[in-house]
């Protein structure tokens, strides 16, 4: 599986009605974290989930869903997160 199918279903308990995930790494080459392995990613994902949440409070609940793969595989991430009624 690769990264990006492995974010998409983490990001899935989030109940996502719109991802988009776009990989940077080869901007990166030779970047510390990409010799390390990790990839950088952008993410603009719609959900419900973030209704009322203040952008800290949504990253917070991406990092969270995506959970281990922030360690290793995800290196760098730069998040778009908006609710339907913004998106």
């Amino acid at each position: 599986m690769s990264v990006i199918d492995a974010m998409r279903e983490k990001l899935g308990v989030l109940d996502p009605v719109a991802v988009e995930i776009i990989d940077d790494s080869a901007k990166h080459a030779g970047h510390a974290g990409a010799r390390s392995g990790g990839g950088h990613y952008r993410l603009a994902i719609v959900s419900p989930r973030f209704a009322g949440c203040r952008t800290m409070e949504r990253h917070r609940l991406v990092y969270d869903a995506l959970g281990p793969l922030m360690k290793r595989e995800i290196h760098a991430l730069s998040i778009t997160a908006k609710s339907p009624d913004e998106h």
